[in-house]
């Protein structure tokens, strides 16, 4: 099991620095080398002269393949840090987990909309949250932008802080970045859509079933950062297409008494999902400040339940 100071330091190093332009430049992300090899899989196996079943064997196989490539590397490091780096081997994992985290970078997407609305410049508003959502941005109002912004800041909450944060508490790091791999492979193939409808079939469902206990953990944290939520978040977490997303959009929803959710449209086509929270005021830049506020006091409840698991677990052990 990973020591609680290597989730600390993970987690600090992350919301200090989030993941630096310069390094990116320099080295790239580690979610891009998964990117490179999940599509080079399905270049080579997603053939579409093979019969349904035979695509889905195949993406099943591709998702056995990268968490194994993927999780013995990692344990590989931390077999390795903990081997030579004595005292000191919480720092190398917490250094190697860093980049898996998204705190600082969920923060850093969501301000510069909030900022433009409350400048009154619309256009950059879209454009900025253009960047951190996939449906259409052109033609949104105020309130359409504002919901996105919100909508993506409380689903990413999951995917981004609480899901990687969770599996690096229970298997360390290879837990950690099997989960990364797994999440980027969904966002990828795991799509009902053809020409991935069979060959990603295990991604998204791998994806569900590593995200169901972090998305009902985001949920909580955001009500009791908010202060409120419950009742939504019981009522309307289900009424989100995700088995997952639902849960921390609800959540938020109930928490700033607002809608959020509801019709959007991808490439032009209009795709009538249901609401989620309580008709009351639109969604606006204040409501995004709100929000904004509920992630980071969520975020410090996921540190101060990180230092009492790992350490209780140390204690107990």
């Amino acid at each position: 099991m990973v020591e609680g100071a290597a989730v600390l330091g993970a987690l600090m190093l992350d919301a200090a620095l989030g993941w630096p332009e310069g390094l990116y430049r320099r080295i790239g992300h580690p979610v891009g080398a998964f990117a490179r090899v999940i599509c080079g899989l399905e270049r080579r196996w997603n053939l579409p002269d093979l019969s349904f079943s035979a695509r889905r064997l195949r993406g099943v196989a591709a998702m056995i393949v990268l968490p194994v490539m993927v999780g013995g590397a990692a344990w590989g490091v931390e077999t390795v840090a903990g081997r030579f780096a004595g005292s000191w081997s919480w720092l190398v994992i917490a250094l190697v987990a860093w980049p898996a985290l998204a705190q600082r970078s969920l923060y850093d997407h969501i301000v510069p909309v909030r900022r433009a609305l409350a400048a009154g410049d619309l256009p950059a508003a879209r454009k900025a949250v253009g960047r951190i959502v996939g449906r259409d941005t052109r033609e949104l109002d105020e309130a359409g932008v504002a919901r996105a912004g919100i909508e993506s800041l409380a689903e990413s909450f999951c995917d981004g802080v609480i899901a990687p944060l969770f599996w690096f508490v229970v298997a360390g790091l290879p837990g950690l970045w099997i989960y990364k791999a797994i999440n980027t492979a969904d966002s990828l193939i795991g799509h009902p859509e053809e020409p991935l409808r069979a060959y990603g079939w295990a991604a998204a469902r791998i994806d569900d079933l590593a995200n169901f206990v972090p998305a009902r953990l985001s949920g909580v944290l955001i009500c009791l950062a908010g202060g409120r939520g419950w009742r939504i978040l019981w009522r309307d977490h289900a009424r989100h297409a995700s088995p997952n997303a639902g849960w921390s959009e609800a959540a938020m929803a109930g928490a700033l008494g607002l809608r959020l959710a509801g019709p959007v449209h991808y490439d032009g086509v209009r795709a009538d999902k249901p609401w989620i929270g309580d008709e009351g005021r639109c969604a606006d830049a204040p409501a995004m400040r709100k929000a904004e506020g509920i992630y980071l006091r969520a975020c410090l409840l996921a540190w101060l339940a990180c230092a009492l698991v790992t350490g209780g677990r140390t204690w107990l052990g």
